[in-house]
């Protein structure tokens, strides 16, 4: 394993973010702010309890992988299609570096980012609503592999997007509408029986619900099937770039 190229590869990421705190770090803490004061205060107030549970408290773990999910692939997608933008991907292509590396440093980059911005959100939350975390390690687990595996997916766009528009294609239209629709701001036990059972197809479901129960014990699904969930997606995303590294899909052409 050549750690050389893998930490100069995370520390030439890292030093982006750095350069771009206002849109990479404020923007996000604002905008999730701003969610606490409409949904929190002004809806939370008119909403007692969702099972025992203080709405404002109630959408903290949404909130916070809205925010992680978004930026992982933002971040990751942006991270390896600036080479492929400026030519500069068949330089890393050429150095004596496996996929594998090149994969932990940017992918590795990315989540850091995703989950520093997380952590800070979660400590700006405490200024607005009072909420417990029942489960430290689970809840630590649960937003790690969020970051990671949602960074493997940035990364698998960014190769795939020819261009800066189709990079915010995925998140903007597949990921953000499943975010809101995968229980962010209620519980799916509200839900008509009909409605419940097709939203048990969005994946994020499994994601919200395993880190709402770190939180508070309550999950929309068994604690089981949200860690299957997310080991099987970071599992394929690693196929699939295994896959383009050894065909050299959209990398070599």
């Amino acid at each position: 394993m050549n750690w050389a190229a893998i930490a100069a590869i995370y520390r030439f990421e890292m030093a982006r973010f750095f350069r771009t705190l206002a849109q990479s770090f404020f923007s996000p803490v604002l905008s999730t702010s701003l969610y606490f004061i409409v949904f929190g205060t002004a809806i939370g107030s008119r909403i007692e309890t969702i099972e025992g549970v203080s709405y404002g408290a109630f959408i903290v773990p949404g909130l916070v992988m809205l925010s992680v999910v978004t930026l992982s692939i933002s971040n990751a997608s942006f991270g390896i299609y600036f080479p492929k933008f400026l030519g500069t991907i068949y330089e890393l292509l050429s150095a004596p570096i496996n996929f594998l590396e090149v994969v932990i440093g940017y992918v590795g980059a990315a989540a850091t980012k995703a989950l520093f911005v997380g952590l800070v959100i979660l400590g700006t939350a405490t200024f607005f609503v009072d909420m417990r975390i029942e489960h430290p390690i689970a809840m630590a687990a649960f937003l790690i592999l969020t970051c990671l595996s949602f960074s493997l997916l940035g990364f698998i766009v960014g190769i795939w997007a020819s261009n800066f528009e189709q990079m915010s294609l995925i998140p903007q239209l597949v990921i953000t509408p499943l975010i809101f629709l995968g229980g962010t701001f209620y519980s799916i036990t509200m839900l008509p029986p009909v409605w419940q059972t097709i939203t048990l197809f969005n994946p994020v479901v499994y994601l919200v619900s395993g880190f709402r129960w770190s939180f508070y014990g309550l999950a929309d699904v068994p604690i089981f099937f949200s860690l299957l969930a997310i080991a099987a997606f970071t599992g394929i995303c690693l196929a699939i770039i295994w896959w383009i590294f050894k065909t050299g899909w959209r990398i070599r052409n």
